[in-house]
């Protein structure tokens, strides 16, 4: 979850990236966030071909790795083309997707790309993430139904408080995460994966309506490959999800086989998230499968 500095409240999303701030990640690199409210890609291409679109969570964003070594800074410089980066840390995949239409609208790009991870499911159960109220989306006469909106601001703490505080909740079970208000759910455990499913044939909708290709993304953080096991409830989660997708005309890529190719998939995370070689191999993925679709 990157520095709340980094975020304003929304009252459609319930907090998006803060226009114009700068920062740093660990290592010293730069965190740009420009003044449309998107991750900093490097300078714009030559090229005046249309914009692509990345969106999702923190893998999207690049969290822990500097402006220029997140995936979509790194798929600009491989394709040449002008990618946004409209990651958010802490997103689940409700506003994932409501995001995705937000920047649709106002970018108008050629290439949407959707990156999600399991923990993105689990969210969309949730009302509460992060001391964050967020929208969320009940299924009511097999229909979604946006809840939570507009999103309420929460009376703010000193920073340097909340962050003292925060590091200290985020490791707690979830019960007690609930009992504190950091996090609070809409759903029931295990709601998350239907409610996904809808949003997905959100996306299609979205997809045939603007007569733009979708690619829809599976990533998986460095729990994966602690074990076949982590590694497997992460693959229960995501490939319905893509099942889905292609079943309604989405394009996917599942990055878990490249990286189960790897002697030593780890090395290709800091510690939660992917380091720069991890975010050149997605950025990679994506450029080679670009090529093989016509225009």
């Amino acid at each position: 979850m990157a520095d709340k500095f980094l975020h304003v409240h929304n009252r459609d999303l319930g907090y998006v990236p803060r226009p114009r701030v700068r920062g740093t990640v660990r290592d010293g690199g730069p965190v740009t966030i420009e003044a449309n409210g998107l991750r900093f890609s490097g300078e714009k291409p030559a090229s005046a071909d249309t914009p692509l679109l990345a969106v999702g969570d923190s893998f999207t964003y690049g969290e822990d790795v500097g402006d220029l070594d997140a995936w979509p800074a790194q798929l600009q410089r491989l394709t040449g083309r002008t990618v946004l980066n409209g990651g958010v840390s802490g997103y689940g995949l409700d506003q994932i997707v409501l995001r995705t239409e937000r920047l649709m609208a106002l970018h108008r790009p050629a290439l949407v790309i959707v990156s999600m991870i399991a923990n993105d499911v689990q969210r969309t159960e949730m009302r509460r993430m992060w001391w964050h109220d967020k929208p969320w989306f009940a299924i009511e006469d097999g229909r979604l139904v946006l809840r939570g909106v507009p999103v309420p601001e929460r009376t703010k703490m000193p920073l340097a408080v909340r962050r003292r505080m925060e590091r200290l909740l985020i490791e707690l079970p979830p019960a007690l995460q609930h009992l504190t208000g950091y996090a609070i759910r809409a759903h029931r455990a295990g709601t998350g994966a239907l409610i996904s499913r809808a949003l997905i044939e959100r996306l299609a909708s979205l997809q045939a309506s603007n007569r733009v290709k979708l690619v829809l993304i599976a990533q998986y953080d460095a729990q994966a490959w602690s074990s076949r096991s982590r590694a497997q409830e992460q693959r229960n989660v995501l490939h319905p999800l893509l099942e889905c997708a292609e079943i309604h005309g989405i394009e996917t890529l599942d990055t878990f086989h490249r990286l189960a190719a790897e002697p030593r998939p780890g090395d290709f995370y800091g510690t939660l998230h992917m380091n720069a070689r991890g975010n050149l191999m997605i950025a990679s993925l994506l450029a080679a499968r670009m090529r093989t679709w016509p225009g």
